[in-house]
């Protein structure tokens, strides 16, 4: 599923992708999947993310072709940038690779361009089951009625909290719990810690989503954006002040902490993040961290919903049964679910979810929330994500960033935000 003085989206998404020689890895060759003369089919294979996670799925891929003999898979890996970078490259050379990690934000975008696959036939051929999936991430990758993503994972936005600081300050953070008792907590905090309550929320384009969801509206609509100026001048304004009162931490600061957190960095009390990014916070800090419910407008509707990293297949397979029983297997099958555990978020599908268990106390922090979010019902669809939403994520949080720094006024960041957005969005 981000900086502006929380967990720096830019530092976790360009995770280094490491050697790829050193995992023994072949990189995508040019051309689409290939055939053997023995009957063997080629696939490839590619993603984003760490040398662990490589290491993860390299282990779930053996699996996979011990099972499908006559199915290898090519592999290649990348930083997040990179990765996007050399995709664009391939989707405009006609290039893609069969199978590849995708994600929300750039379903409508690679559509629109004739680059998805559209898997519903592989799943009425039975090469692809799309049962068996927790709290309806099945429904995530459809578009306009087409499949173009399967969900390997699933997370959604909390608020991790230091709670040793918490616990200092007497703030019990409760399911339900309002905007302005939040903001009465980071006051308490910054009193009690001598520390800013919060690293800063303002650029936080899936965390404003569900604000403007918990009042009936939303960032997105299927075409465009769901908000108006005055909204966001609203929420850039009152971002503005809780700065100034030293509520919000000091964003040259955090910018200074990097790559640490506001949090680990002892700048903030808390921040608002991805639930299974909990992990990066034990690693780096020195106190006990916590998963907090996200606050609400009415005491009742959060306006979360579950995400979810995705497989998705290239038109131009040349392969699209062999790809549909390798997306099947990497998202279905009980032992990859035990290799990957939470790598990509809480596994998509009731088999791995039920063949994992998380050992450790952060990975039980995850499934508790997610157990909770489910059983409470305050999960709801996802808000619809329009081509161009990538490029309007990335506005929002340089523009939040400028405004924070004083760089730019709150007026002129809101109506270069709807620039941008609009030309974006209308590209």
């Amino acid at each position: 599923m981000r900086t502006h003085g929380t967990v720096d989206r830019r530092s976790l998404l360009k995770i280094t992708g490491g050697s790829v020689a050193a995992l023994g890895l072949t990189a995508a060759g040019c051309g689409s999947g290939s055939g053997g003369g023995d009957g063997t089919v080629t696939i490839r294979y590619t993603w984003w993310g760490s040398d662990d996670r490589a290491k993860r799925i390299n282990q779930s891929i053996a699996l996979f072709e011990k099972k499908f003999p006559k199915i290898k898979v090519k592999t290649d890996f990348q930083p997040y940038a990179d990765f996007w970078k050399k995709f664009n490259t391939q989707a405009s050379g006609g290039n893609t690779p069969d199978v590849f990690q995708n994600a929300i934000g750039f379903l409508r975008k690679y559509d629109a361009k004739n680059v998805l696959l559209d898997l519903r036939e592989q799943v009425e051929a039975g090469n692809l089951r799309m049962e068996g999936f927790r709290a309806g991430l099945e429904k995530f990758g459809e578009v306009d009625g087409k499949l173009l993503g399967v969900p390997v994972g699933s997370n959604s936005m909390a608020l991790v909290v230091d709670r040793t600081v918490f616990e200092k300050a007497k703030v019990t953070p409760k399911p339900g719990w309002t905007w302005d008792e939040y903001h009465d907590a980071l006051a308490k905090i910054r009193e009690t810690a001598g520390r800013a309550g919060d690293a800063g929320p303002y650029g936080i384009m899936y965390l404003y989503d569900m604000y403007l969801r918990q009042q009936g509206k939303a960032f997105f609509t299927a075409s465009g954006l769901g908000f108006t100026e005055a909204d966001l001048t609203d929420w850039w304004n009152k971002a503005a002040e809780r700065l100034r009162s030293g509520v919000y931490a000091d964003p040259k600061k955090t910018i200074q902490a990097k790559p640490k957190s506001a949090v680990t960095a002892e700048l903030a009390g808390c921040e608002f993040t991805w639930d299974n990014f909990a992990v990066r916070y034990t690693a780096e800090g020195k106190s006990r961290y916590g998963l907090a419910p996200i606050p609400t407008t009415d005491g009742k509707r959060t306006g979360q919903y579950l995400g979810s990293l995705m497989l998705s297949a290239s038109r131009r397979t040349k392969h699209p049964k062999e790809v549909a029983q390798f997306i099947d297997f990497m998202v279905h099958d009980p032992e990859v679910g035990k290799i990957m555990g939470y790598d990509r978020g809480v596994p998509a599908t009731e088999a791995q979810n039920a063949a994992y268990a998380p050992t450790d106390e952060v990975g039980r922090q995850i499934a508790a929330y997610e157990k909770q979010l489910v059983e409470t019902r305050v999960l709801e669809p996802i808000t619809p994500h329009p081509a161009g939403a990538d490029v309007c994520e990335a506005a929002f949080l340089r523009l939040s960033e400028e405004m924070s720094l004083g760089t730019r006024t709150v007026a002129d960041a809101v109506k270069q935000y709807f620039t941008e957005a609009k030309t974006a969005l209308s590209s």
